[in-house]
Parts: C-alpha cells; structure tokens; sequence
C-alpha cells in the first residue's frame, strides 16, 4: 500500500538530508541496523514511539514529522493551532517582549514572511521609510516591505546585499521544509519583483546566514540603523509555534535611539 511505501522513503529522504548513512543513524538511535534497513525497505513496519525517535533525531521540523506519522499509518501529534488561537501564556508572553521593546520595532513575522503580530513601533519607524503606504498589503509581509519600490526598498542602505541574504535565507528555508508550499510561494514573491537579478533563483549557499544581520535605511536626513536578531521558540512541540519568527531591532547608534523615540512617542 502507498502507507507502506511513503514512510520508508520519508524516513531514507530525511537520513540522507542529514548526511546520515544507516550505521550513523542505528549508534545514535539505539536501534540496529538491520532493523533500520527492514525500515526503510518497508520490510519492517515502525511502531509509533520509532517514527517519533528517528525524526526527532534526524531534527525534522513538526509539520514533516506529522505528515510521516501519517504516513505510518499514526495519527499527527503536534497541534497547528491558528496564529491568533495559541495559548493564553504565549500569548502574554508575545505581547510582554513586544511591550519591553518599545520604542524600537519587534514583528512576529510568519514562515511566508507574513506579519503576524508587531509592537506599536514597528508600523511607526518603518513606515517613515514607506514611499507610497498605501502600497502595504494587509496583512503586511516583510518581502514587500523589503522588495516592493514602492516600501522601504529605495531607502534601504545596499539593498542589493540586503535583498539577497533574505533570499538565501529563504532558499534555506526551502530546503530544509521542502513539503511547505508557503515557503516556495514567498521565495517566488521575492523573486518576482522588478529589479531583482535571475541569477537569484539559484541557491547561493556560500553565504553565511546567521541568525543576526544589520540593517541601515536612510531617507533624506533621516537615518536609523539596527542590528536585527531572529529569535524562535525552543522546543515548541506546536508547528504553529515552531514556525514563528521574532524579528527585533536593536539600535545600533544614539541617533536611531532619538529617531526611534521621536517617530514611536
């Protein structure tokens, strides 16, 4: 049946994603190679706590692992509850770091680089650096903000260094959740607005993606540059919340704190 079929070849597809060979695996899994073999023939049907260890190990992201346990023939074990249906704790928790942020902007931004939560900030200092508001789509999204001519774009100190790491991040993204179409949808985005170089659409993986980078936007006089640092839930055992992204801006220099007083107050 295509049960049996499709978990062996999720399990094969995400050891040798891994740079695993089945001996690697079978020392860090406890389990034997010949039976991890019997596994990804099909010969061997896993149980349910043997799908949860090998993906575990192998750090497949909550959405996979759901779909293999399917596969399996198990029921999903990790909720994906609506971005505005998480608990009342992470909520609090979000609103308190957004709050403790101000006046410098923080976002809760999507995989698809879609906005999802932003402290009172955010809209202020960024849409200084807006050409044309009324461009923002609703909801908002980071790509456009940072792609669109009619956004930030013209205003963001080295676009092209800028636009491009986004895009590396993304086609990383791409790769590690090949099964999450909103990923290939926001790189395509991305690619697709004008002035945005083919050679793009070819994954760069020589550059460094850290989970930190500096961004400077310069309008006329006005001048603010942040170090922007990415922060996600640890062990979140919720695909909704492992997908999400806390985006903060720090101010680098004491002119963007006065700027970011001046347009947030």
């Amino acid at each position: 049946s295509l049960v049996n079929r499709l978990f062996p070849a999720l399990l094969k597809y995400w050891r040798e994603r891994r740079w695993l060979s089945q001996l690697d695996l079978s020392v860090e899994s406890g389990v034997t190679a010949r039976h991890l073999s019997f596994l990804e023939s099909g010969r061997s049907k896993p149980s349910e706590e043997m799908v949860l260890r090998l993906l575990s190990l192998l750090r497949v992201p909550l959405r996979d692992q759901n779909h293999a346990l399917r596969a399996a023939g198990f029921e999903p074990r990790f909720d994906e509850p609506a971005v505005d249906e998480l608990s009342v704790e992470v909520s609090a928790a979000l609103d308190q770091m957004l709050k403790q942020h101000e006046p410098y902007p923080m976002t809760v931004v999507a995989m698809d680089g879609a906005i999802v939560r932003m402290n009172a900030a955010a809209p202020k200092v960024f849409g200084a650096f807006f050409v044309d508001p009324s461009a923002l789509p609703d909801p908002p999204d980071m790509i456009s903000m940072v792609f669109d001519p009619r956004l930030m774009r013209p205003f963001v100190v080295d676009w092209p260094a800028q636009a491009q790491l986004m895009v590396s991040r993304l086609h990383r993204e791409r790769l590690e959740r090949s099964g999450d179409e909103r990923i290939a949808w926001a790189l395509e985005r991305a690619l697709s607005f004008p002035g945005v170089p083919p050679a793009w659409r070819t994954p760069d993986f020589s550059r460094e993606v850290t989970p930190s980078m500096t961004v400077r936007l310069q309008r006329d006089d006005l001048r603010v540059g942040f170090l922007v640092t990415v922060t996600t839930f640890s062990a979140p055992q919720q695909v909704t919340l492992e997908e999400l992204r806390i985006e903060a801006a720090f101010p680098l220099d004491d002119e963007t704190r006065a700027v970011c007083a001046r347009l947030a107050g």
